[in-house]
This record gives structure tokens, C-alpha cells and sequence, in this order.
């Protein structure tokens, strides 16, 4: 589904992790934030477990409470700049929940510009994550300028009741932060542009540029596909880079990759 609205630029972070240093990755995410931010991006997706990199056996240690005033104080540096910037930004890392002591979750946080913050939780684990994670309850859709953003984690997207889920909702835009490996890259492009043209979404896709999960190498090609499974834009498979998508008419974008990023 694809309205009219106010949304007009969104983007990928294409990010290259440091394994389990929350505070360097911070810095690199308000970094990529703040160039986001000079292209006008309202929306902005970053990896699955962002934060962390995808560490899974770091992740029972690095888990955190969403809700909890630490874990807010941590996020402070990439709220101010959501606030700032007036962008919503999509974030991951491994959650407590509520409930569920001894849990941990592949999640997600949407970083509204309002300094709101909505949890989602990955509802489909690959069998690699299943020994450490638990299955998650998904969560609130974002509303960016007037749009519903649906969010994914990785895994979800390889099944297809996710992107359809979605679609009946109303979403028009999906949003997945994923770690894919290079082995992966054209099965993962024939994915997404099989989910926007089946569901008319517009999706974008952001990987890691660098290596993660102990020095696994990561496929890059963070994307965009517009609802017409046209794909609009796409970063290498490797680097960190900023992959851009702007809206210039109905079902049409105009693409960019930024490379040029200061990270310090």
C-alpha cells in the first residue's frame, strides 16, 4: 500500500559494528544520524542488534530493560538527536522484557522524534538463535509523517505471513534491520523485492558493512525497493555507508549511497 503524504526521505544505515561496545556504537549511530539528518531523512533504519552487533553470545550480558531509566540515559545521545533531527530512528539490540526473567530477545526500539520510544521483539528466530533467544510478540507499527512503518527483524521476513501481516494493517512502508553474509546477498534481494511488489510496500533493508558475530563477514547491500519491487537504491557489500531514497512522485523514488561519513 502506497498514499500520499509528507513522507519523503527515508534511509538505510549500512554500519560496521564494534562487538558488544555500546557506548562506541552509540557514537557511531548519532554520527550517522547527523548525516541522515543533512539529507532531510525522516526515517531511518539501522541492523538487527545495532548496538550490540550481532553478538549472540554476548547478547545475555548486553540485554536490556526498554523501559528502564538506565537504559533511557544510555539512549539519551540518539534521542537528542532524533528530537533535533525530527527523525525517527529504528534501532536494535538485545532486550529484557517485563515478565519474562531470564528472557532475552532479538529486539528493536523505534526512536521517535517526540522522545517516544516503542519496543518491538523479532517474533521468528533463525534455528542458530533458538540455544539463546526467545521468540518475541512483535510490537507496535511506527507512524512516521503520517505513514505506518511496520518493523522487521532478519529472520522475519522469510516468512510470508510477515510482510503480509503488514500489508492488512495498513503499513506502507517496512522497515528491516537484518545481518545477512555475502553468501546470502541475492537470496536476500530476491526476498524484498518479492515482498514490495506482492504487498506494495516500499522496503528498506539495512545489513551490516563489516564483520560481526566474531568476525563473520556481512554481505553489505543495505537497500531500498519501492512498491513496485523496483529496487531504488543499494549500498555496497561492504563499508559503511548511508543509502538514501527520495520521494519524487507516486510509487517513484530517486536513490543515493553517502559514503563520506565521519565516524569520530
Amino acid at each position: 500500500m502506497e498514499t500520499t503524504s509528507a513522507m519523503r526521505v527515508i534511509a538505510a544505515a549500512q554500519t560496521a559494528p564494534i562487538g558488544g561496545d555500546v557506548h562506541a556504537n552509540i557514537k557511531q549511530h548519532v554520527a550517522m544520524m547527523q548525516a541522515a539528518a543533512r539529507h532531510g531523512v525522516q526515517l531511518l533504519v539501522f541492523p538487527e542488534l545495532s548496538l550490540t552487533g550481532y553478538e549472540p553470545s554476548l547478547a545475555p550480558k548486553l540485554a536490556v530493560h526498554a523501559d528502564d531509566d538506565t537504559t533511557l540515559l544510555l539512549l539519551q545521545p540518539l534521542r537528542e538527536q532524533a528530537a533535533m533531527s525530527g527523525m525517527t530512528a529504528v534501532v536494535g539490540l538485545p532486550l529484557s522484557l517485563p515478565g519474562r526473567p531470564g528472557c532475552v530477545f532479538i529486539g528493536a526500539l523505534v526512536l521517535e522524534p517526540n522522545g517516544g520510544v516503542c519496543v518491538y521483539t523479532k517474533q521468528h528466530l533463525a534455528p542458530s538463535e533458538a540455544s539463546v533467544f526467545e521468540v518475541g510478540m512483535g510490537g507496535a507499527h511506527a507512524q512516521v509523517a503520517g505513514q505506518q512503518v511496520a518493523v522487521a527483524i532478519c529472520y522475519d521476513t522469510a516468512h510470508a505471513s510477515h510482510p503480509a501481516a503488514a500489508a492488512d494493517i495498513g503499513a506502507s512502508i517496512y522497515a528491516a534491520g537484518i545481518w545477512s553474509t555475502p553468501e546470502e546477498v541475492d537470496m536476500i534481494k530476491a526476498r524484498f523485492e518479492g515482498h514490495a511488489l506482492r504487498h506494495h510496500l516500499t522496503v528498506v533493508v539495512a545489513n551490516y558493512g563489516g564483520p560481526t558475530a566474531g568476525g563473520a563477514p556481512s554481505g553489505g547491500g543495505s537497500a531500498i525497493w519501492s512498491a513496485l519491487g523496483t529496487l531504488v537504491v543499494k549500498a555496497p557489500k561492504s563499508g559503511v555507508s548511508l543509502v538514501v531514497a527520495t520521494h519524487v512522485g507516486y510509487q517513484t523514488w530517486s536513490g543515493s549511497v553517502i559514503h563520506d561519513i565521519p565516524l569520530s
